[in-house]
C-alpha cells in the first residue's frame, strides 16, 4: 500500500514538474522573463528631472525633484523667459551619471526623407533603460564615455518605445534630446521615430508606465497626463516627431505598413501630418473606412502594425508597400525578435529585442542588439560593439 501511494505521489510530482517546465518554456519562447534582484536606487528620485512646463507660451518653469522617501520631497524651481537658452542637467542615480544640455524653445518638425551615403545605426524598444541605451551607444562608437557624439555625419535611428516599463524615462528622453543637439553640431542626425508607447503616454494610457511617474506627477502637483501634455516641453518635443521616415532608400517605422495602405494616394508628408495631428487623440474604431482611420488604428496603424510577423503576408504584399514609397526595405521594431534579422528576402528587418533593465536582473539574461547599415550591407551590432553580417 505504501509503495502504491509513493508511486502515485511520485507520478503527481513528475507530472507537475513537466507541466511547470512546459509553461516556462512556452513563456520564454514568447518573450516572457523573470525579474529579480531589484536595486533600491530605483526609488532614489533626488535630483530627478528636469520637468519643464510652459505657461502662457511665455514662461518656462523648470522643476527638479529633491529629497527622499523618508524625509519627503520638494521641488527646486526656476523660471525662464520662453526665448531663453535654458541651462539644464540630468542625473542617473544608479551610477551617478550626470549630463548637461541646453533647452531651446524652437522645435522643428523633422524632414521625413534623407539621401546621403552616411552610416545608419538603429535600435528600438529601449523601454526606459538609460544605462542599456547609453552603454550600447558607447560600445558601438556612437558616443564616447563622456557622452560626446562620435558618429560623425551618421544617422542614429531610434525606432520608438523608449518610454514605459521602467524607471528611467526622464533620463532617456533628455538624453535623446541632448544627442540631437550634439549630433547636429557634427553634421549627424538623430531620428526619434515614435512608437505606440510614446502615443500611449501622450494619450493618457499609463498601464505600462512605472508607478514612479504617478508619484512624480503628484510631487509636481500635476496630473500624470501633464508630464507629456501640450504644456510640457517634452510633450511638445515628442509631438513634433515623425512616425515614418526614409533614409537612403530604406523606410523606418515602429510597426510597419499595412497592405491596405497601397489603396490610397498618399505620401510620407501626408502620413506623418495625419498621425501627428492625432498624437493626443486616443484611437477608437468607428464606421469610417478612410486613410486617417487606417494610419492611426491600434491594429493596422504605422506605430502598431505587427503583420510582418503575425499575418500570413505574401512577398508581393510586402513589396507593394515598399514600392509605394520607392523603398528597397523597411526596418521595424514593436514585435519582439530573438535577434535582429531579415525576413521576406531582406525586405523587412526586425530589430525589437529584449534589452536589460536598469534596476533589475532577469532570467533569461537579455543582451542588447541593434542594426548597422553601411552602404548595401546590413549587420547585427551587439552590446559588445561586435558586428555580424545578416
Amino acid at each position: 500500500m505504501k509503495k502504491r501511494v509513493f508511486r502515485y505521489v511520485k507520478h503527481i510530482i513528475v507530472t507537475f514538474a513537466i507541466l511547470i517546465a512546459v509553461v516556462i518554456s512556452f513563456g520564454l519562447y514568447h518573450g516572457a522573463s523573470f525579474r529579480y534582484a531589484e536595486n533600491p536606487e530605483m526609488m532614489n528620485w533626488d535630483k530627478d528631472g528636469p520637468y519643464v512646463f510652459i505657461e502662457n507660451d511665455s514662461v518656462f518653469r523648470v522643476n527638479y525633484i529633491r529629497g527622499n522617501q523618508d524625509k519627503g520631497f520638494y521641488l527646486e524651481q526656476k523660471e525662464y523667459a520662453s526665448n531663453s537658452q535654458i541651462p539644464a542637467n540630468c542625473y542617473f542615480p544608479l551610477d551617478s551619471t550626470y549630463f548637461e544640455f541646453t533647452i531651446n524653445n524652437k522645435l522643428e518638425v523633422p524632414k521625413n526623407t534623407y539621401n546621403d551615403k552616411a552610416k545608419i545605426i538603429a535600435i528600438s524598444d529601449i523601454e526606459s533603460g538609460f544605462k542599456t541605451f547609453r552603454d550600447f551607444l558607447i560600445a558601438n562608437k556612437v558616443i564616447d564615455k563622456k557622452l560626446n557624439w562620435t558618429f560623425g555625419n551618421g544617422h542614429l535611428v531610434l525606432l520608438g518605445d523608449f518610454v514605459d516599463r521602467d524607471f528611467s524615462t526622464t533620463q532617456v528622453l533628455w538624453f535623446i534630446y541632448k544627442l540631437e543637439q550634439d549630433a547636429k553640431q557634427k553634421r549627424g542626425t538623430v531620428h526619434y521615430i515614435l512608437g505606440n508607447h510614446e502615443l500611449k503616454n501622450m494619450q493618457g494610457n499609463f498601464e505600462n508606465t512605472a508607478l514612479k511617474y504617478y508619484h512624480v506627477s503628484s510631487i509636481l502637483r500635476k496630473q500624470q497626463t501633464d508630464l507629456y501634455g501640450s504644456n510640457s516641453f517634452l510633450g511638445r518635443w515628442m509631438s513634433s516627431k515623425n512616425s515614418i521616415e526614409k533614409i537612403n532608400g530604406i523606410l523606418f517605422a515602429h510597426g510597419g505598413i499595412h497592405p491596405d495602405l497601397v489603396k490610397y494616394e498618399t505620401n510620407l508628408d501626408e502620413i506623418n501630418q495625419i498621425i501627428r495631428s492625432n498624437y493626443y487623440k486616443p484611437y477608437y474604431p468607428n464606421p469610417q473606412k478612410n486613410l486617417d482611420q487606417l494610419l492611426i488604428s491600434s491594429h493596422k496603424g504605422i506605430a502598431w502594425y505587427r503583420g510582418y510577423f503575425k499575418d500570413d503576408l505574401t512577398q508581393e504584399e510586402v513589396g507593394h508597400g515598399l514600392n509605394k514609397f520607392n523603398a528597397k526595405s523597411i526596418v521595424v521594431g514593436h514585435t519582439l525578435q530573438a535577434k535582429v534579422n531579415k525576413q521576406y528576402n531582406g525586405k523587412v528587418i526586425g530589430i525589437d529585442v529584449k534589452h536589460p533593465k536598469d534596476y533589475s536582473k532577469s532570467i533569461p539574461n537579455p543582451k542588447s542588439e541593434g542594426l548597422l547599415i553601411e552602404g548595401n550591407q546590413y549587420y547585427r551590432v551587439l552590446h559588445t560593439g561586435e558586428k555580424k553580417k545578416i
